[in-house]
């Protein structure tokens, strides 16, 4: 038996439940990892709170698969249902571990291996836990050099903005972004990145705390969009950019800045929606889009890391961003796993900067 968090009711952070699980032996091409230090994604907030309709119990960091329907109206008024596959867990899942055992057919893994799992599409393992079994397919390969925290902190962030400013939209020298949350975990590195590419980064921000953060973390300009302090849109579009406005928008808020992300767009900008913080985003008419060229993209990890080949490629840019300095790990917060929920908590109030991470034995 090891510990683990379950959740039989969607609800907040007091839905999890700190329990005893069975857990097996590895099956053919699996293997079982004791977890030594866990990331901690808005993915499983989502999970925890029902966004993401998950049977219940669960372990956050257990598979699942659910379709989720956007609607959006074109500009004759008319609707358009797009549904999409959303892997709940596959984005919230991020553990580093040592090997415990090996299930037959697996090769290349030995006991006692550091391995790492980010986010894969064929995950099923649970990473709230003590221990979990995955399958040695998905289990990264760590860097002796690499503490487990930092590494925890940056597989699935780290990979989500190697897909953010090499794919999805590719960042070049001379372009000015715009990374809303630019002193979280995913952020963080998009701002580092972006900034390393040659383009002008302009971080927008809930705090002045958060504000310095996002200066370190290579912004040119920082924009703080509490109610109280600026209008983003009018800071970067008028203001920053002179009236141009900015090649692409790194969106993970969601509701409460989606509109202003597209005003902000240059002509042929594109936002690049990839959370939803605050929310789902409102449903916008798609000919707002038309006079400005203007796309959007909302890339996740499953359609960038389903193969192995792929997962390890991506896994070895970050590794070596981070060798090199280009990209610089921020672990803003440590929390025993046993303190799951007040780890949630510190998320979702935004109390958090950087990556925050769980550690079994704490």
């Amino acid at each position: 038996m090891v510990k683990a968090f379950r959740v039989h009711e969607h609800g907040g952070p007091e839905v999890l439940r700190w329990e005893e699980v069975e857990i097996e032996e590895p099956g053919q091409g699996e293997i079982r990892m004791r977890n030594t230090a866990i990331g901690v994604n808005f993915l499983d907030v989502y999970m925890r709170k029902g966004v993401y309709p998950t049977p219940l119990p669960f372990t956050p960091g257990t598979r699942t698969s659910t379709a989720k329907t956007i609607t959006v109206r074109n500009q004759f008024d008319q609707t358009a249902h797009l549904t999409r596959v959303v892997l709940c867990c596959s984005a919230g899942v991020e553990s580093v571990g040592v090997v415990t055992a090996v299930g037959p057919e697996v090769t290349g893994i030995v006991v006692g291996d550091v391995v790492g799992l980010a986010g894969s599409p064929m995950v099923t393992g649970r990473t709230y836990a003590e221990e979990q079994i995955i399958p040695a397919a998905v289990a990264i390969p760590i860097p002796d050099w690499m503490d487990h925290k930092v590494a925890a902190s940056v597989l699935v962030k780290g990979i989500t903005a190697r897909i953010l400013v090499r794919q999805a939209f590719k960042v070049e020298a001379g372009q000015t972004v715009l990374v809303h949350a630019a002193a979280g975990g995913v952020g963080s590195l998009v701002c580092q990145w972006a900034s390393a590419l040659g383009a002008t980064v302009i971080g927008a921000v809930s705090s002045r705390a958060k504000a310095e953060q996002a200066a370190a973390n290579g912004c040119h300009h920082v924009v703080v969009y509490t109610e109280e302090e600026e209008d983003f849109v009018a800071r970067v579009r008028d203001g920053i950019t002179a009236g141009c406005g900015v090649d692409v928008v790194y969106d993970a808020v969601g509701k409460d800045t989606s509109r202003g992300s597209i005003a902000c767009l240059a002509n042929r900008g594109c936002l690049v929606a990839f959370g939803e913080a605050s929310g789902a985003p409102e449903p916008f008419v798609l000919g707002e889009l038309q006079p400005r060229s203007l796309s959007v993209t909302c890339p996740a990890l499953p359609g960038y890391t389903g193969t192995r080949e792929a997962l390890l490629e991506s896994a070895a840019e970050v590794f070596a961003g981070l060798a090199s300095g280009v990209l610089r790990a921020h672990v803003g917060g440590v929390y025993p796993l046993a303190e799951a929920p007040r780890a949630h908590a510190d998320l979702e109030g935004r109390r958090t900067s950087g990556s925050i991470v769980l550690v079994p034995g704490e």
